[in-house]
C-alpha cells in the first residue's frame, strides 16, 4: 500500500463580500507536504537508497553522453523541423532517424556546447526508421554503441535526446523483454 502524500491548508479560505468561493463557500489552498515515511516492515520501507542509486545511473548517463548528442535541424521544401542524433565515431558520423533527415534539402547538427555545422546525409532506411549523416569539422565527442546481444530484460533504458533545442530530453524504463518482433514503415518485420 502506496502512502499519498498529506495536505495542509497553508491559511484560512478567504471571507466575506467579494472573496472568492467555490460552491461550498471557501476557495482552499493547498500545497503537498511531505508524505511520512513507510513504515519498518512494510512496502517501500528502506527503498530510497535504491531510488537514488536509480536516480545516480540515470543522471550518470546523461553526463557521460550528453557532448555526443545533437539537435539535428531540417529544412524541407514547405517547411522545417528538428529531431535528436548522437556522435558514434569522433570523426562525425552521427545515428539519427530517418523520418527526421528524409527529404531534407538542408541539414545542422547543434551540439550542447554550442558548436553547430552542416550535415551531409551518408544513408537512411526507412524501412528500420535508421539514418547516418556526418558534421563536418574538428573531431567531436562520441559514445560507444553497445552490444545487442548483451542486453537482459530487467535492465534499465535510458533515451536522451536533444529535439527542437531543448538542451537535453530524458526517459527512462527497463527492457521489459527480448525477442520481439515489430512491423517497420514499410510493413517489413523488423526481427530481434
Amino acid at each position: 500500500r502506496r502512502t499519498r502524500p498529506q495536505l495542509r491548508q497553508t491559511r484560512p479560505a478567504p471571507r466575506g463580500p467579494g472573496a472568492a468561493r467555490t460552491t461550498m463557500g471557501a476557495v482552499p489552498r493547498f500545497l503537498l507536504g511531505p508524505a511520512p515515511p513507510p513504515a519498518p516492515g512494510t512496502p517501500g520501507h528502506g527503498d530510497a537508497p535504491l531510488l537514488d542509486a536509480y536516480s545516480r545511473s540515470v543522471i550518470a548517463a546523461v553526463e557521460r553522453v550528453r557532448a555526443a548528442v545533437a539537435c539535428v535541424t531540417v529544412e524541407r521544401r514547405g517547411g522545417a523541423g528538428a529531431g535528436s542524433g548522437f556522435a558514434f565515431t569522433p570523426d562525425g558520423f552521427l545515428l539519427t532517424n530517418s523520418h527526421v533527415v528524409h527529404r531534407a534539402t538542408r541539414l545542422r547538427a547543434t551540439f550542447a556546447d554550442g558548436r553547430e555545422g552542416a550535415l551531409s546525409l551518408v544513408g537512411e532506411d526507412p524501412a528500420t526508421d535508421l539514418a547516418v549523416v556526418r558534421v563536418e569539422g574538428e573531431p567531436v565527442a562520441a559514445v560507444e554503441l553497445g552490444d545487442s546481444a548483451a542486453i537482459r530484460p530487467g535492465q534499465i533504458a535510458i533515451a536522451i535526446g536533444n529535439p527542437l533545442g531543448f538542451e537535453h530530453t530524458v526517459t527512462a524504463g527497463v527492457v521489459s523483454a527480448l525477442g520481439r518482433s515489430l512491423a517497420g514503415f514499410s510493413g517489413r518485420s523488423i526481427d530481434d
